[in-house]
């Protein structure tokens, strides 16, 4: 089936600028509009006749039991079963609402298990709190912690129904101020084995962990008497939050490239109204390296990666309008590891 497109929101282009979007690379155009989650090429695998393929349903089947081992290193039974042990705990939060229609942490924020405190704790220096913070995030477990201010431009204009991949409202509360953003790395040796199974096992470890530290950095949020909303891959495009939050740079493979790990970590982020200092983007030279560096998008072998300058041009609707920079060809680079099942 394919979806009819909804009249536009009228509140879908709020396109002004903000005074440190220059220093975090970040230009959008009078051409921006706000991103539908139901265009992610993740989900359109489940509705748009264009993408979705006997390859892309054996690839989300492999993530349970169906998975077809093959003879080659990374792609063997063991090498499945650990990449799917991975995704456990992200799957158990991901499904517990799926009745409703809400795939917890990919189409819809995480639904909080802790109530919101009826008393509030007096937050009278937001730069300490904001340090507080970053000091439980890490013995929660996430490796980097950085804050910015709530920016609608990147909430996603709708969230999708996962029983039928129609578009409902995105559901946050209203009043929401500061969003945290928390890096997670993966782990180095399995990522060098891409695109294997192997590979996937290093990502699933990470959404289950990052699943679990979200969750709980939210929780003593919502205990000191302020909302806190608890968001993986889902609700808004992360990666400008993690990149107004001083955690890196963007980059021509279309990732943040921080200083601790390069671009092999994960970002998650919780939506809140705590009062908090905001860190600041920390350009470093990255996009003066990827202006005359191409072995990104040299070495992709569907040749998803763009060449050239940034561009405010779209590939197709898997790519949000009216924002300068690279940006890759989602239906190619999804295809091709669909094909390969990893």
């Amino acid at each position: 089936m394919t979806l009819q497109d909804p009249p536009a929101a009228g509140h879908n282009r709020p396109s002004r600028a903000l005074p440190d979007d220059a220093l975090a690379g970040i230009e959008v155009t009078a051409e921006f509009t706000r991103f539908r989650q139901r265009d992610d090429v993740f989900t359109r695998a489940f509705w748009d006749d264009s993408v979705r393929s006997k390859a892309t349903d054996g690839f989300f089947a492999s993530y349970r039991i169906d998975a077809t081992p093959r003879k080659g290193d990374g792609f063997q039974q063991k090498d499945f079963a650990l990449r799917n042990a991975a995704w456990l705990i992200s799957d158990v939060v991901s499904n517990r609402s799926a009745a409703t229609g809400r795939r917890e942490g990919f189409q819809a924020p995480i639904q909080p298990d802790t109530p919101v405190a009826p008393v509030q704790v007096p937050v009278d220096d937001p730069a300490r709190m904001a340090a507080e913070v970053k000091r439980i995030a890490r013995f929660f477990g996430a490796d980097l912690c950085g804050i910015t201010g709530f920016d609608d431009r990147w909430i996603y204009e709708t969230q999708v129904d996962t029983r039928d991949f129609s578009e409902t409202p995105v559901d946050l509360p209203p009043g929401l101020t500061q969003v945290i953003v928390l890096g997670h790395q993966m782990d180095q040796p399995l990522v060098q084995t891409y695109p294997s199974a192997l590979a996937g096992a290093a990502t699933g470890r990470e959404y289950s962990h990052e699943a679990a530290i979200v969750m709980q950095l939210a929780a003593y949020i919502r205990n000191l008497g302020y909302q806190a909303v608890p968001s993986m891959n889902d609700t808004g495009l992360v990666i400008p939050f993690a990149i107004k939050a001083g955690l890196g740079e963007y980059a021509r493979n279309q990732l943040v490239i921080t200083p601790e790990f390069g671009p092999r970590l994960r970002f998650s982020k919780i939506f809140t109204d705590l009062p908090l200092a905001h860190d600041q983007p920390r350009p470093r030279g990255v996009r003066a390296v990827c202006d005359i560096c191409t072995r990104c998008a040299d070495a992709c072998p569907v040749k998803a990666l763009p060449f050239g300058a940034p561009s405010d041009q779209a590939p197709n609707r898997s790519a949000i309008k009216g924002v300068v920079k690279w940006t890759s060809d989602a239906e190619k680079c999804f295809g091709y590891w669909a094909k390969l099942s990893s």
